[in-house]
């Protein structure tokens, strides 16, 4: 039998080029291996913040668009929105009461969306049950996860195993799957994490050829010259090595080789030039989706029911095991009464 793989991807504005790196490209190599894929839009992580709805459903819509610009196959993958899949939320209450408020207050992610000037809203605190219950629910053996999602993860298995001990062996315990591209660093900062906030510094996907020309060209570097890749000590080039190697397929050290001697002018021009080779398939792809927006629906659809028959059988499971009658429909309702 095929392995599980689970993975959301949250709308919050115009993807970069450190999205893809960081998420999406593993989920389209994933493609390639034996496994079974559920990949979500996690509508409903992008709403403990505060947006203007028109605002936020297009966002949902063009992350669909972007991920299967980006390579995401509805024939070999099942992509469906989160909120199109109340089951999610069903279990993400059942859980909720095998989980402390302690352990939520723990999160790393929540107290640095606090700091930083988030409202603590019951959404943020509850966040990484509803993301536990998403993996769940579908019997995850392996979920991809950056370094900032590695704390969400081993929560999701505290809760699967708090639930086990309660009331038996209900779920699978899921691995991480790490991707080996480091954290995409900002152009014009590479001390700091990429960011949409900061467009400058950020590559979009959407970014026309010279808009990446201008920003790769006026990316930071270093007063020394040579090309070589040390993040502590030269981040600036060592992040767009990694970029470059992250679009290329080209080892870092195999970058570092074809660029010795030259300075960076000849690796940034060279760089934007690949990086625009890499973009132009992906945007045309994007802008005929957006023209056919009724056939982008009709994957989300697809992909919704046939997720929702196995959430269902998931949550019946559930339902049974922690005392609940399950659903009329279900010729086990009366059994144990």
């Amino acid at each position: 039998m095929s392995k599980i793989v689970v993975s959301g991807l949250k709308p919050s504005g115009k993807l970069h080029i450190g999205n893809y790196l960081g998420a999406i490209k593993q989920l389209v190599e994933l493609q390639k291996k034996d496994y079974k894929r559920f990949y979500f839009i996690a509508d409903y992580h992008a709403l403990t913040t505060k947006y203007n709805p028109s605002e936020k459903r297009v966002e949902i819509f063009n992350m669909a668009v972007d991920a299967l610009a980006a390579g995401i196959d509805p024939k070999k993958s099942i992509l469906f929105i989160q909120s199109h899949i109340p089951t999610h939320n069903n279990l993400a209450w059942l859980l909720g009461t095998v989980t402390s408020s302690g352990q939520l207050g723990r999160m790393i992610e929540y107290k640095e969306k606090i700091k930083s000037g988030q409202v603590p809203n019951a959404g943020l605190l509850n966040y990484p049950i509803l993301m536990a219950a998403d993996i769940l629910i579908y019997d995850a053996d392996f979920v991809p996860v950056g370094e900032d999602q590695r704390q969400h993860l081993e929560l999701t298995r505290d809760i699967a195993n708090a639930f086990n001990n309660n009331f038996g062996e209900t779920f699978q315990l899921p691995k991480a799957l790490h991707n080996a591209t480091p954290r995409v660093m900002s152009l014009s900062d590479p001390t700091k994490k990429m960011s949409k906030s900061t467009p400058n510094g950020c590559l979009f996907l959407s970014d026309p050829p010279k808009v990446v020309e201008k920003k790769i060209m006026s990316a930071k570097t270093d007063s020394q010259t040579s090309i070589s890749f040390d993040p502590k000590k030269r981040p600036g080039i060592s992040n767009l090595l990694s970029i470059y190697s992250g679009i290329s397929g080209r080892s870092i050290e195999k970058l570092v080789k074809e660029f010795k001697g030259k300075g960076y002018a000849e690796f940034k021009k060279s760089m934007a030039k690949e990086m625009n080779d890499f973009l132009k398939p992906l945007q045309m792809k994007r802008k005929k989706l957006l023209a056919d927006k009724k056939s982008v629906m009709k994957i989300l659809e697809e992909g919704a029911k046939k997720a929702i028959p196995i959430a269902e059988r998931k949550l019946a499971e559930v339902q049974k095991r922690a005392g609940l009658i399950p659903t009329p429909n279900d010729n086990r309702r009366l059994s144990g009464i």
